[in-house]
């Protein structure tokens, strides 16, 4: 039990950090981070990515609770539900930021702003699934746990079935 609660822990502050990451490349694009490799411009980066980080992490900290708790409880352990409910939480973050828009400065309206959370959300589903969400189906995830959850057939039944057939 206590495992799984930090396995699920670890998994919400990677993918926070990967989200915060993820949006400092919006702003950064990779070409520029590329050519202007300076060590003053990487520690702007990083501490701007470790500010959207932690943004990240207080806003959707009751999200993630419910949902990685009834993917644990459900032993959801696919890809497709965690990459969503991060999906879903950024839409509402980014609804939430947009409602509270004064109007006097650049909006946040816009398609390239959406991209930024949309894509933050899928890459900090993917780093969550990684990390944590994949181990809570019943076999533990990964490709070794399936072939031992896979019942083994006796090869009498087999044999049997092709001579009935």
């Amino acid at each position: 039990m206590i495992g799984r609660v930090l396995r699920v822990i670890a998994g919400f502050i990677v993918a926070c950090l990967a989200a915060g990451l993820t949006m400092v490349l919006f702003v950064y694009t990779p070409l520029e981070v590329a050519t202007d490799a300076e060590a003053d411009r990487i520690a702007q980066m990083a501490l701007l990515a470790l500010a959207a980080a932690t943004h990240s992490a207080v806003f959707a900290a009751p999200f993630v609770f419910i949902g990685a708790t009834y993917g644990e409880w459900h032993r959801i352990g696919g890809w497709l539900y965690y990459a969503l409910l991060a999906i879903a939480i950024a839409a509402v973050g980014f609804f939430v930021q947009s409602w509270a828009e004064t109007g006097s400065e650049g909006s946040i309206l816009n398609s390239y702003a959406v991209a930024a959370f949309i894509a933050a959300g899928v890459v900090a589903g993917t780093v969550y699934w990684l990390v944590a969400g994949r181990f809570a189906a019943p076999g533990g995830g990964g490709p070794a746990s399936e072939a031992r959850a896979a019942p083994h057939a006796d090869p009498a039944d087999a044999t049997s079935a092709r001579a009935a057939g």
